[in-house]
């Protein structure tokens, strides 16, 4: 088994070059956070994923996953151990609110600490993750009174915190929702809750003193539709006015959902109101639920992307390790590998299969960085016009960090099990774990077809610029800017051949952007059935453009004098994306735009 070290290098670069960290510790938010202390987090972090949580990922999934019995869900010493020890040195509170508890360090520093997680065990920071989510639609949404009572503990990891959407014939559909609340008699303002969730990412376990459910429920009379779902906090035991924990709450576990992943986490069945109703609290306004849950489920859906980008390191990393070590056959073309053999890292394809997991890799990194360090300037800056640029630019990129990010990771980590060959194939390897672990990141907080469908519609072919009345305006914003950089870069001596392959693929892009805001309205099945494959192309290109861009900076800073392995590694990991990635921009323009109706040209009963 490897050991997990975070990629530091590769991390700065991007914080400091791409990401705009240096403008986002000049803003007076972050005013009393220098750049010295930013790097010390990191190599802290660095250390703490690597002597903390990554001995503990095997433990969840093969050794001593969680156990439910009679409701209750007992997690393993070594995970509880790591969890109380990443509570008291701060890691939980890092991204909370100071006026709550927390350290309010910027997003993105806290999604370069968050990838170290990910990385190490995807399981274990899933809850972290959840708790700071749920946080984060409580300080959004809630009454100052619940703010109070709940945000310091839940901050600080002391409770946990959950998200309740998913019931059995409610999924993507959230219109289906039967859970019901009802005002409680006694009138003290409460509200009783009776229904079952299903596939709640922690919702039940002895790791934190308390959870804090956030469950989205139907109130008498309301609405049918989506305006008729309210969100209500749910505690598991009540909380006394004195910060103390009361009674028990009617809320149980029922089981635990036995899965292909994340095995380390556990994944409840949460029945409420067996007996005379789960109390809850009513979050805002009535009605407005999805509004509210949602400024958990766009912070889950980053950090879902960041899962990607983090299982995908990690696989990389564990392939790394085997191809350097294991030795089987001579290499081809090498006279010399049939008296001295070499490790199979000299095999031309397991040379391939490895640049095309760092490469991929490295433009997931970039795309999430970026987007994470938009989010600062989108919530922190000072100047209006830059906000409104930065979340525009977040909202456009969202899915993509979510949507491409993930589905990557599959094929990342299935390429680590090629690279192992048939060992790959045994559990022991380790490098199943991540194939496994990966597969539930493109379905949970919206599926890829969920993220490409509001990528192509909501965010390009439906956004209206409410003084001009142009459609797509950010999209076409971005993808202008990205044309202008592959246009300067093709003419460079060194780097053109990269610069000319980003001119095809922005321009496959453009073209597919085109097609889709014109074809949107009058044929939204069609361009639906390609929405995709859009993803995957907006993906592909704007990675591109952001490894481009680094391999520019590389290749200015070795000439300044800077030498480094790293930057020469960039370089040569860029040329690599756009000869084996940017090149597929163009058929993958083809299939959306020539590809839409041959989808819904089967008739069902052929099917």
């Amino acid at each position: 088994m490897s050991t997990y070290n975070a990629p530091l290098a590769d991390m700065r670069f991007l914080l400091n070059e791409i990401a705009g960290l240096k403008d986002i510790l000049n803003l007076p938010a972050f005013a009393e956070l220098d750049a010295d202390t930013v790097d010390d987090i990191l190599k802290e972090a660095a250390k703490f994923a690597t002597e903390v949580v990554d001995p503990v990922n095997i433990v969840g999934d093969r050794q001593t996953p969680p156990v439910w019995k009679d409701g209750v869900v007992t997690i393993s010493k070594e995970y509880k151990d790591a969890y109380k020890l990443f509570c008291e040195t701060g890691w939980h509170a890092m991204p909370g609110n100071p006026e709550f508890g927390g350290q309010g360090l910027p997003n993105l520093v806290n999604f370069a600490v968050n990838e170290m997680w990910r990385s190490a065990s995807i399981a274990f920071a899933l809850c972290p993750m959840l708790t700071m989510g749920a946080a984060h639609a409580i300080e959004n949404h809630a009454s100052d009174e619940i703010k109070q009572k709940y945000l310091p503990k839940m901050i600080d990891g002391t409770w946990g915190g959950t998200m309740n959407l998913t019931e059995p014939q409610a999924g993507s559909d959230l219109t289906a929702i039967r859970t019901k609340a009802k005002p409680n008699p006694n009138g003290d303002g409460t509200y009783l809750i009776s229904g079952t969730k299903i596939f709640i990412t922690w919702g039940e376990h002895d790791m934190a003193e308390n959870i804090i459910h956030l469950v989205l429920a139907r109130l008498p009379n309301s609405d049918p539709g989506l305006k008729g779902i309210s969100l209500f906090v749910v505690p598991k035991y009540f909380v006394n006015d004195d910060g103390s924990l009361g009674a028990r709450n009617d809320l149980i576990c029922s089981a635990l959902e036995h899965k292909l992943g994340i095995k380390g986490s556990a994944t409840a069945v949460m029945s409420y109101g067996d007996h005379e109703g789960a109390v809850g609290w009513l979050v805002g306004k009535e009605g407005n639920g999805i509004a509210y849950m949602f400024t958990m489920m766009n912070h889950a859906r980053i950090h879902v992307g960041l899962e990607g980008i983090g299982v995908a390191e990690r696989a990389y990393q564990h392939a790394l390790s085997y191809a350097r070590e294991r030795i089987q056959g001579a290499i081809i073309g090498d006279a010399e590998s049939k008296t001295k053999p070499k490790p199979i890292l000299f095999h031309p394809d397991v040379r391939r299969l490895l640049l095309d997991m760092k490469s991929r890799t490295e433009a997931l990194r970039a795309i999430g960085y970026f987007t994470a360090g938009q989010l600062d300037f989108a919530n922190f800056s000072t100047d209006p016009a830059a906000k409104k640029k930065a979340l525009a630019y977040v909202e456009l990129l969202t899915p993509i960090v979510k949507g491409w990010s993930t589905e990557s990771s599959i094929d990342i980590t299935s390429e680590g099990i090629q690279v192992h060959g048939g060992t790959g194939f045994i559990e022991e390897t380790g490098a199943a774990q991540y194939l496994r672990d990966s597969r539930i990141t493109a379905i949970y907080e919206g599926t890829t077809a969920i993220q490409a469908n509001d990528y192509i519609g909501r965010k390009t072919a439906r956004e209206v610029n409410k003084e001009t009345g142009e459609v797509g305006f950010t999209a076409r914003a971005l993808y202008k800017e990205v044309a202008a950089f592959a246009d300067d870069l093709a003419k460079d001596a060194k780097l053109g051949d990269i610069g000319k392959n980003l001119q095809e693929a922005i321009k496959a892009l453009i073209d597919a952007t085109e097609w889709a805001i014109t074809n949107y309205g009058p044929q939204p099945q069609v361009t639906s059935a390609g929405s995709v494959p859009y993803l995957k192309l907006g993906g592909i290109v704007l990675g591109g453009w952001l490894l481009a861009k680094s391999a520019l900076l590389a290749q200015n800073k070795i000439a300044a004098g800077e030498t480094s392995d790293y930057y020469q590694g960039k370089i040569a990991t860029t040329r690599y994306y756009a000869k084996h990635w940017l090149v597929q921009a163009s058929a993958i323009a083809r299939e959306i735009i020539e590809g839409g109706e041959s989808v819904l040209g089967l008739d069902e009963p052929l099917f």
